[in-house]
């Protein structure tokens, strides 16, 4: 896990941007849809991972209210 968690959060974004030259070769229309869809996907990430965040910031609110 030491050198598979760095290595995993270097080398994805380089192969997702190496996709993207790809794409783009083969037809920009793709490239332009593969980063409509990436845009999406981090868009319901960032969402998942407030909501969360709220959540947790509104459980410690009513567990502190309650001592």
């Amino acid at each position: 896990m030491r050198i598979a968690k760095p290595l995993l959060l270097v080398m994805t974004p380089i192969g997702v941007g190496w996709g993207f030259v790809e794409a783009y070769r083969f037809h920009p229309a793709l490239a332009f849809l593969m980063g409509l869809m990436v845009g999406v996907i981090s868009l319901f990430t960032w969402m998942t991972v407030r909501r969360i965040r709220a959540e947790r910031e509104a459980e410690r609110a009513s567990r502190d209210r309650s001592s």
